[in-house]
């Protein structure tokens, strides 16, 4: 039986934070380890540049740190194949060619890229780039360049996953049965508050624990957590159902553990402070191998740049072949 291919990917913006790993990334090493898919994660550089077209050295420094955080979080090169966006010339091939399948107006409609645009208001103003308008399109052949048959994602990045399969449709329609439809993947991974309590957590919003955090930082952030705010003294009763520090001891704390400090803040048998430095070693614990492998990655760096050079160049020979059927079919295979 032929596995299903997966092809999913992350611009590199920045370190990776426990929002990440608890929303996709630990999706995707699970999946990677039951040996039922191929899958190929995409470094989506030149996607990153759409809103930093104007500090390209933050995207490039940025491309290797993303990677060591994949590998310290379990991703496994001898079984996911990990590869650069821009050194696939057949992707920029093939979002040439969407380009004519797709309107301005439809672009302008998708919620997604509507939403991302008002987030970046103030880097564009009211002239939006085409690369940033028509990411859509340059994701639809990130995924199709693979013949990606499932997309994991969240449920913010549907609208996109449906404008590739418009393409595809139409692709298809026009020029034979030669592209696969994906099909999105829901992540069923949480998605993580940040420590302000905001819904998102973000590096922009300076409420994030990153996988990279050292036991000092960590410690600092979750001192600084919100708490019950109506809680002043030790033994004033709390109310753990508006306070961060409780809503992480779910997540990094066993069940018996979470329950009691639930408990005792509602008793008022607890002070903050102490519950704070509990959350901070059961994070720094629970961080530690990651933490740990990815240091040995910082201190071996040709080690991401040989599975980054083996990854791209399996990637490149996929996207070839891919790229034949689709020239084939769109009689542009002149000499051929």
């Amino acid at each position: 039986m032929q596995r299903k291919r997966i092809v999913t990917g992350d611009r590199p913006t920045g370190k990776l934070h426990i929002g990440h790993y608890f929303g996709s990334l630990k999706k995707r090493v699970e999946m990677q380890n039951s040996g039922e898919y191929d899958i190929y994660i995409l470094v989506a550089d030149v996607q990153a540049l759409t809103d930093n077209f104007n500090n390209p050295e933050k995207v490039r420094k940025n491309v290797r740190e993303l990677v060591m955080d994949y590998l310290a979080a379990g991703i496994d090169p001898e079984k996911t194949t990990i590869y650069i966006q821009s050194m696939i010339p057949e992707t920029a091939e093939l979002t040439v060619y969407y380009s004519n399948l797709v309107t301005i107006a439809r672009l302008q409609r998708n919620p997604t890229v509507k939403t991302e645009i008002a987030q970046k208001k103030d880097l564009f103003g009211e002239s939006v780039t085409y690369g940033f308008l028509g990411y859509p399109v340059s994701q639809a052949a990130d995924i199709t360049t693979f013949q990606g048959d499932l997309v994991p994602a969240g449920e913010d990045q549907e609208p996109l996953i449906e404008q590739c399969r418009e393409i595809v449709r139409k692709f298809n329609s026009i020029y034979g049965n030669v592209l696969v439809e994906p099909k999105i993947v829901l992540s069923n991974g949480k998605r993580i508050k940040g420590l302000d309590g905001n819904e998102k957590m973000g590096k922009s919003l300076g409420n994030a624990i990153y996988l990279s955090d050292s036991e000092e930082e960590i410690t600092k952030k979750v001192m600084s957590a919100v708490t019950d705010p109506n809680r002043i003294k030790k033994d004033d009763l709390g109310n753990p159902d508006i306070c961060m520090v409780s809503y992480y001891h779910k997540l990094f704390s066993t069940k018996e553990e979470a329950e009691k400090v639930c408990q005792e803040c509602r008793e008022g048998k607890r002070g903050c402070v102490a519950c704070k430095k509990q959350l901070a070693r059961n994070i720094t614990e629970y961080l530690r191998p990651i933490r740990e492998k990815r240091e040995y990655y910082e201190k071996h760096p040709e080690i991401i740049d040989n599975i980054l050079r083996e990854g791209t160049e399996k990637a490149r020979k996929e996207a070839k072949e891919t790229m034949k059927k689709v020239k084939k079919a769109m009689k542009l295979d002149y000499f051929e």
